[in-house]
């Protein structure tokens, strides 16, 4: 996945770091991410998630809010409110781009600023939170007994994660003076709002608010057993995966046009984790899945093995082949299911230098309906005539280039 490092002016004219995630492949649609209060761009779930949708098609934006991580500015002369600013700043830059985000993504308190922009912004067609809480007053229980001190002293250090930030009064004053109502009921976008129940530092019941008080087009997924940082590479996969598929609902996805010689576009597969073996592999604009290999083989098994692609491009084929010939006749074909076992390991084979045992593919094909024997016979000889299983028997030319 290639990152490309990207600055910005913040609302204070500060200069704001940021990471630009891309597409391998073609660039599908833009999302803006916010990282959760005190945070950076840079923590696990916002890496992971980014590359993740980036992995779909979708670059992705994240970066420090004023005074964090990078970016220049003092944190402490910040609030919800220029928060809001800079992600609408954010947004801008990305336009100039040419790449003006159609999603975005915010996590906990960062969710709650996608919540208070979105409506500031124009391509913005979706909007996803994760661990949110519905007051972004919220985040004032973890400065604890330091609220005295800033009220008297106007900014006072609290220790939040192990590390001490200085919050100013200006800050406490804005985010208790917040109330998300309107700009939720009002949001016209659609609405993704993920949350784990176990959640102990943004309870569940914020997303539940967030949940009632939006309009449809909306949606609720459970983050099971994650933390609030969703610290898990799964759970942040998980998410990463689920955003993908609903944001392709309402993003308006479009793949250049096919290449001379690829009349079915390209199939571009690009490494997921350089540690394993997980592969995305893109299809257009709105087919994403993933390539893996089992966990005894090094891999994290969350896709099919590239010989599973291959038995199931088979298997489809032969379905779809034997559906077009019964449907053509108006034969009785209720339905159809195709079993297909090939004779080899895919991890096995790729560490083999023996070549010389053939590959064997058994197909049984399971023909639903009140269909004569002469019928199941023509179609059991239908299907030997798929375009895959003609590939497959016959030899086939793979030409390789480096890019």
């Amino acid at each position: 996945m290639p990152t490309e490092r990207f600055t910005f002016t913040g609302h204070a004219g500060h200069e704001l770091a940021a990471r630009l995630d891309l597409p391998e492949g073609p660039h599908l649609a833009t999302a803006l991410f916010a990282h959760c209060f005190t945070c950076s761009k840079d923590i696990p779930a916002a890496r992971r998630i980014s590359a993740r949708l980036a992995g779909a098609g979708i670059a992705v934006l994240r970066f420090d809010f004023t005074g964090l991580g990078h970016s220049k500015g003092e944190f402490e002369n910040t609030s919800f409110a220029t928060n809001v600013n800079d992600l609408v700043l954010a947004a801008e830059a990305l336009k100039e781009r040419g790449m003006a985000p159609g999603m975005l993504v915010g996590h906990s308190l960062g969710g709650a600023a996608v919540l208070g922009t979105a409506r500031k912004i124009d391509s913005v067609k979706a909007v996803v939170t994760i661990g949110a809480p519905y007051d972004p007053g919220h985040v004032t229980h973890n400065f604890g007994d330091a609220l005295d001190q800033i009220a008297a002293d106007g900014v006072a250090e609290v220790m939040l994660g192990g590390r001490a930030i200085r919050i100013g009064q200006g800050f406490v004053e804005n985010v208790n003076a917040e109330n998300l109502a309107d700009d939720i009921a009002n949001l016209n976008r659609a609405l993704l709002v993920l949350h784990a129940p176990l959640d102990s530092t943004v309870g569940i019941d914020n997303a539940a608010e967030i949940f009632k008080a939006a309009k449809h087009p909306k949606s609720f997924v459970t983050l099971d057993n994650a933390d609030h940082l969703v610290t898990d590479a799964a759970d942040a996969e998980y998410a990463a995966e689920v955003i993908a598929a609903w944001g392709a609902r309402y993003l308006d996805l479009r793949a250049p046009a096919p290449p001379p010689g690829a009349p079915e576009g390209i199939v571009r597969v690009s490494e997921a984790d350089t540690h394993g073996f997980l592969q995305d592999v893109n299809s257009g604009p709105k087919h994403h899945t993933l390539a893996d290999e089992p966990v005894a083989y090094g891999g994290s098994d969350q896709g099919m093995t590239p010989y599973g692609f291959l038995s199931g491009g088979l298997g489809a084929c032969t379905s779809m082949t034997i559906r077009m010939y019964a449907r053509r006749k108006g034969w009785p074909l209720e339905h159809i299911s195709v079993d297909v076992n090939h004779n080899k390991v895919h991890a096995q084979d790729a560490d083999s230098r023996n070549e010389t045992q053939a590959d064997k593919f058994t197909r049984v094909i399971h023909l639903k309906g009140a269909l004569t024997e002469d019928q199941r016979a023509k179609l059991l000889e239908i299907a030997d005539k798929c375009p895959v299983h003609r590939t497959l028997e016959r030899s086939s030319l793979v030409e390789t280039k480096l890019a």
